[in-house]
C-alpha cells in the first residue's frame, strides 16, 4: 500500500511538472536555444519557482521514505541534496542574458550542476537493488549523464576562449531536466511498490503465525509458535 510520504511526493511531483509544462506555453522563450533558468524575466515567471519548490518538496518525501522504509540511505541523502539544489536555485535566479555572473547567478549554477549530478547518482543506485524499475532507471541515469555532457561541453570550450557557436544548450538542459524528472518519479514508483531490495548483509525478516523473527529461519519461527 502507498504510504502518505509516497503519494504526496507523487502528487507534488505532478504538480511541479505541470506548472512547468504550463511555462512553456505560455511563455515565447526559444526551448531549443533558451535556458529554463531565463523564464524567470518573462511574464508568467513565477511558475518557475513553484514548479521548482514543488519537485524539491517531492523528492524531499521521497528521500525520507526510501530511507525509513526501504533502507535506502545513500539514495535518500542524494534526493535530499537534489531537493536543497532545486531549492537554491529556486530562490536565486540566474542573471539576465549578457549580464557578467552575481553571487546569485553563481549560486544558480553550481547548484544546479549539483542536482544534474545526484540524480544519475540515486537512480543508478536504486536500480541496483533491483525491482520493476531497474532496468528503466538505469538507462534512463546513463542517458541523463550523456545529456549533461553535452550541457558541459560548451562551457568547456569557452574556457579555453573558443567560441562554441550557438548551438542547442536550451535543448540539451531540457533533456537533462525532463530526464531526471522522470528517473525521480520511477524511484517515488519503487518507494511505493515496495520493490526495492534491502542491502545485502540485513538480515531478513520472517513472518510466521503473526509473529515477526528477524533473522531466523521460517522453520523457526514456526517453532517458537508451537
Amino acid at each position: 500500500m502507498t504510504s502518505p510520504l509516497t503519494a504526496g511526493g507523487l502528487a507534488t511531483l505532478a504538480g511541479g511538472a505541470a506548472a512547468m509544462a504550463a511555462l512553456h506555453v505560455v511563455s515565447d522563450l526559444d526551448p531549443l536555444h533558451g535556458m529554463i533558468s531565463e523564464y524567470a524575466y518573462h511574464p508568467n515567471g513565477w511558475l518557475l519557482p513553484v514548479s521548482l519548490t514543488l519537485l524539491a518538496v517531492g523528492s524531499a518525501l521521497f528521500a525520507v521514505e526510501m530511507s525509513r522504509r526501504h533502507g535506502e540511505r545513500s539514495s535518500g541523502l542524494l534526493l535530499g541534496a537534489w531537493s536543497v539544489c532545486m531549492l537554491l536555485i529556486a530562490a536565486f535566479p540566474t542573471d539576465r542574458p549578457g549580464v557578467s555572473l552575481s553571487m546569485s547567478g553563481g549560486i544558480h549554477r553550481y547548484a544546479a550542476f549539483v542536482a544534474f549530478v545526484c540524480m544519475p547518482v540515486a537512480g543508478l543506485i536504486v536500480a541496483a537493488r533491483g525491482g520493476a524499475h531497474a532496468r528503466a532507471l538505469r538507462g534512463l541515469s546513463v542517458a541523463a549523464g550523456v545529456f549533461l555532457v553535452l550541457v558541459l561541453v560548451p562551457y568547456a570550450v569557452r574556457m579555453f576562449g573558443v567560441d562554441p557557436g550557438p548551438g542547442v544548450a536550451g535543448l540539451t538542459q531540457r533533456l537533462v531536466v525532463v530526464t531526471e524528472v522522470v528517473i525521480l518519479t520511477l524511484i517515488g514508483l519503487t518507494a511505493a511498490t515496495g520493490r526495492a531490495n534491502r542491502p545485502a548483509g540485513r538480515p531478513a525478516r520472517v513472518e510466521a503465525a503473526g509473529e515477526t523473527v528477524a533473522g531466523a529461519p521460517a522453520s523457526a519461527a514456526v517453532l517458537q509458535k508451537v
